[in-house]
């Protein structure tokens, strides 16, 4: 029955759109991607009742995650879809997408009448009151009265950041400035007026913008928006791709985008940013950070435009530009700081996003120790266009470790922080540069079957101590090397709480060459299914998914506290464990931890720099609880004025090592955590002087 219901809508080979298009191309979506899913990712889950609970859920929150649209009575309506999903996908006949479609447009509608007639009268900017920032501490509107209420509170609220965010020859107009006399009283009220309703023009352009954007949302937005609720509940990883979002994604892959080098997702109706490239320029100018979420876009003199509620590729399209020119971006960071940067577009310098090494000193007692940076683990399959080997971060650290061992290093520091992973060959490869030969990682596929993959190599380039640096975006390919050195013992890895937690290998599906069906050509192209089909287990049995690598040594970081990482995902693949393998625990030197941990926190304890980091972790924490803002002029004044504190002091922090070969080694020099590493090598040293390299420079 299915078989014939996805074959008898269809049209012809040549070229003509269907009746229906949109619809019938959703209902052969949902046929391939439901049978891709149940057939090929690693869980092999079924689209039951559960799965179509979950999907709801996540369907509802992009449908509006901020509650400022959808009335109560219209999520109720729709909750009668919550378990009939995968009926829907069985079927073929897409009910929901149409329905929230039909429900959002006609909501969206009256509210963009709502908003106008809001922002058509005057605002107290004296009153005392709040409004709630976190989505999930507040419930769908019952009515229009409450809706109006909840609108009130937002405009006005944009409206004093407009209004007190006006030019510096301004700001004594937005402040209380004594009164003279009459004549100047007037040029006051009058220069007042004007800032007003230059910030309320500036709101309303925006929201135009805003609903204008929803109006003219296609019929297959709806579906894709449908079909990623589905697909995202088998986990956070799998996800449909619609065709443009595909050449995104090759374009990625490729590293040759002309833009600012973040990689941006949907999250919870934000565009967050996922991480940023070495390199980039984003990178270069500092204040872009993984975690961050993107609220506005704007282009030269143009008013920016909000782009929450706007799906990931409209967001990139936005974003992305020609070389030369300048994007501004507003953003709000994980502790509620919200600023404007301005980033200038440019191709990513790929010199920075290779492995970089230096040779750092102790200037107390001469000693000195190797350092290499490994942004990711990269890996070019296809080569040069003369037929020579394409570039690969293997020979690169190769490279680099011939060249720091040759000045006579008491150690090695090695840094994966932000690395947020590359190809599973060169992560084997680099950890069997510091052991014999042995396992190093373990990969299970959805049939069960578990492959061993170890570096047989008997080479070692370097058996002095090693010390690897980590945080909580160091993922995949970089937890396979963090958690192989740190079974083996050859490593004291040394970081935030715990790295990302990313252990699933995904692999892209093109929809276009999976079709069991002739006569559709009028429908392609289809798009791609990203799911996962494997997990990395580490060579003890423990997962590196989920909970990801545990430092030997924790030390504070300001990330601590956010809710970064894998075991935050909705719906991630859980933490197990498998049967270990057999391998052979580093010989030469065993340090103790407990004595390096306590040595270490002493440290760490009596250090400036980390007790200033210690003041910041608790500073972002108290911030992140209290997500009420007050709508007071006085109090929004001061807001600003915190955030542009804050602003400079996050620039001057966020020097990244990048650039010349003089400032990467200032940067890595002034670096605490890489101190504090160069002392954990002394520490091993101390205890154990045969831990020193024996091999020759």
């Amino acid at each position: 029955m299915l078989l014939f219901l996805l074959l008898s809508g269809f049209g012809d080979a040549q070229g003509t759109q269907p009746p229906n298009y949109e619809a019938n191309k959703a209902k052969l979506l949902s046929y391939l991607i439901r049978n891709s899913l149940e057939t090929n990712h690693f869980t092999h889950k079924k689209i039951d009742d559960n799965v179509s609970e979950a999907a709801f859920g996540l369907y509802l929150k992009q449908l509006d995650y901020q509650k400022r649209i959808l009335l109560l009575e219209d999520v109720v309506y729709l909750r009668r879809y919550a378990k009939l999903i995968d009926d829907e996908m069985n079927s073929g006949n897409l009910e929901l997408p149409a329905r929230g479609a039909a429900i959002l447009s006609a909501r969206a509608a009256a509210v963009h009448g709502m908003v106008r007639e809001i922002l058509s009268g005057e605002f107290d900017f004296s009153t005392k009151e709040f409004i709630e920032t976190d989505a999930e501490k507040i419930e769908y509107c019952k009515d229009d009265l409450e809706l109006r209420e909840r609108w009130r509170k937002i405009l006005k609220y944009e409206m004093l950041y407009q209004y007190l965010g006006q030019t510096e020859e301004h700001a004594s107009v937005a402040g209380e400035a004594p009164k003279t006399n009459d004549r100047q009283e007037d040029k006051k009220l009058s220069a007042d007026k004007d800032l007003r309703k230059t910030a309320r023009d500036k709101v309303l352009k925006n929201y135009d913008n805003f609903f204008s954007r929803i109006s003219r949302e296609h019929e297959a937005e709806h579906y894709e928006r449908f079909l990623d609720a589905v697909t995202h509940t088998f986990d956070p990883h799998t996800d449909y791709m619609p065709s443009s979002n595909k050449e995104d994604f090759d374009i990625s892959m490729r590293g040759s985008l002309e833009g600012i080098g973040a990689t941006l997702k949907e999250d919870e109706g934000h565009i967050k940013v996922v991480n940023v490239m070495a390199g980039s320029p984003a990178s270069r100018q500092g204040q872009l950070q993984a975690e961050d979420l993107i609220l506005k876009v704007g282009e030269g003199a143009n008013e920016p435009v909000t782009i929450s509620g706007m799906r990931v590729q409209d967001a990139v399209k936005l974003i992305r530009g020609k070389k030369g020119t300048e994007v501004r971006l507003t953003i709000k960071k994980p502790d509620d700081t919200v600023l404007t940067m301005p980033i200038v577009r440019d191709i990513i310098q790929i010199e920075e996003t290779f492995v970089k090494s230096a040779v750092i000193e102790d200037k107390d007692k001469g000693d000195t120790f190797g350092y290499l940076k490994i942004p990711s683990f990269y890996r070019d399959f296809e080569g040069t266009s003369n037929g020579t080997k394409g570039r690969n971060v293997t020979d690169d650290v190769r490279a680099a470790l011939t060249a720091v061992k040759t000045q006579n290093i008491r150690g090695l520091i090695v840094d994966l922080r932000n690395n947020g992973g590359g190809a599973l060959t060169d992560a084997v490869k680099i950890a069997g540069l510091f052991i014999e030969t042995g396992p190093v990682v373990q990969v299970k596929s959805s049939n069960e079957t578990i492959t061993t993959l170890s570096d047989d190599l008997p080479e070692i380039m370097y058996d002095g101590p090693v010390v690897i640096l980590v945080n909580t975006i160091s993922a995949s390919a970089s937890e396979i090397v963090a958690g192989a050195l740190q079974n083996y013992g050859r490593a004291v890895i040394m970081g935030g709480e715990h790295t990302h937690g990313k252990g699933t290998v995904q692999t892209i599906l093109d929809l276009d060459r999976n079709i069991p069906f002739q006569n559709i050509e009028a429908y392609k192209p289809l798009g791609a299914l990203k799911l996962t089909i494997q997990k990395f287990y580490r060579i003890n049995g423990d997962s590196t998914q989920y909970r990801g690598v545990l430092p030997d040594i924790v030390l504070p970081d300001v990330m601590s506290g956010l809710k970064t990482g894998e075991q935050y995902l909705d719906f991630a693949l859980p933490w197990d464990t498998v049967k270990p393998v057999a391998y052979a625990p580093w010989s030469k030197c065993r340090p103790d931890l407990s004595a390096l941990r306590e040595q270490s926190l002493a440290r760490v304890r009596s250090n400036q720099q980390f007790i200033d980091t210690e003041k910041e972790i608790a500073r972002r924490s108290e911030k992140r609880k209290n997500t009420l803002r007050s709508l007071n002029r006085e109090d929004v004044s001061k807001e600003i004025e915190e955030s542009r504190i804050q602003k400079e002091k996050d620039l001057n922090k966020a020097k990244t090592p990048e650039g010349k070969k003089e400032e990467f080694l200032k940067a890595v020099s002034d670096d605490k955590y890489v101190k504090e590493a160069m002392s954990v090598i002394k520490d091993i040293i101390a205890a154990n002087p045969s831990c020193l390299s024996s091999m020759p420079n």
